[in-house]
């Protein structure tokens, strides 16, 4: 999958084809349904399917005070897009000055005379531009003056719950992992390089690999879980099974939030390598101890409760599956 950033460099060989527009936090299944439908309306034209996004995220230029809410990181989304089948992610930044550009004005610098879109799919609650004056019915009038179609999807539903971003942060901020992995087609993920500590994890006798949360990344459930971690193994991803520990560390009077991962029958160096965290299970929230020997009493629970549920074929790594067939 390629990846461009201008949307007047866009190659030749990358006009004409179908384009999903979208913010894409999270790759959920109601994002999956919209990039199925550009795929498939991109090999009826014979031409590539393209995701259109905006980095940042505009929710973090509008409520910069917010907390934390990103499900999915740019290095992330990539990712996933490309598992879908998606030929070309355009990224386009996104300002203030990009804010007050009007719908019209998007639809013929972008789409016509940037991408050539000759089919455009969209969420049934998606607006753009000035205001948020564009929408589906925008683009279908402006569809018939400049020969592009346009899809305009329903929202998908999984056991009678929209599968939506905000719906699944509600999830993962109180501690429904595997609610959130319903909605969003996959087990949730943080990614990063592995980090050194101060390796009190190893003197407990459960050495940790630790990870810093981007900052824009969304907050779960402080507390323990159990966790797949993994790590890129000649080209592919290896998932390792594990407990971790994310949040603050109250009994050592830590500051800030660390994830702390420990992964079973293994003793591998990894600092510096990137790995990603899938969370499968909230098995508790965090608590302080009156020493280490009550730690370490706990964390040999946490870790026999995680063998338990990792083990369930229901808790699989492959359980939920994203990409083409």
């Amino acid at each position: 999958m390629r990846i461009i950033r201008h949307i007047k460099t866009v190659p030749d060989e990358l006009r004409g084809g179908a384009v999903a527009v979208g913010n894409f936090d999270g790759i959920h299944r109601g994002h999956q349904a919209l990039i199925g439908r550009c795929r498939d309306m991109a090999d009826a034209v014979s031409g590539p399917a393209f995701a259109l996004t905006f980095e940042p995220h505009p929710r973090s230029i509008f409520q910069a005070d917010a907390p934390p809410f990103r499900l999915t990181p740019f290095r992330s989304k990539a990712r996933l897009l490309s598992k879908l089948g998606v030929d070309c992610l355009a990224s386009l930044r996104f300002d203030h000055d990009v804010s007050q550009q009007p719908a019209e004005e998007f639809i013929r610098e972008v789409l016509v005379q940037g991408l050539g879109a000759r089919h455009v799919v969209v969420g049934y609650d998606f607006v753009f531009g000035h205001h948020r004056a564009g929408n589906g019915a925008l683009l279908q009038e402006y569809g018939e003056r400049h020969d592009f179609t346009v899809s305009v999807l329903e929202p998908v539903t999984h056991d009678d719950d929209v599968c939506s971003s905000t719906i699944i942060r509600v999830d993962l901020e109180t501690g429904r992992c595997r609610r959130a992995a319903e909605l969003l087609g996959h087990w949730w993920e943080v990614e990063g390089r592995v980090r050194g500590g101060d390796r009190r994890g190893r003197l407990l006798g459960f050495p940790t690999a630790n990870l810093h949360l981007r900052d824009s990344a969304l907050r779960p459930a402080l507390g323990v879980y159990a966790i797949r971690f993994g790590l890129d193994e000649a080209g592919k991803t290896r998932w390792y099974p594990g407990v971790a520990n994310l949040g603050q560390r109250p009994t050592f009077d830590g500051q800030g939030i660390t994830l702390e991962s420990h992964l079973f029958d293994f003793d591998q160096d990894i600092y510096g390598r990137h790995a990603r965290v899938a969370f499968i299970e909230h098995l508790r929230p965090e608590q302080k101890f009156d020493g280490l020997d009550a730690i370490k009493a706990q964390i040999a629970l946490d870790s026999a409760q995680a063998r338990e549920i990792l083990a369930d074929p229901a808790n699989a790594q492959d359980k939920f599956v994203i990409g083409r067939p």
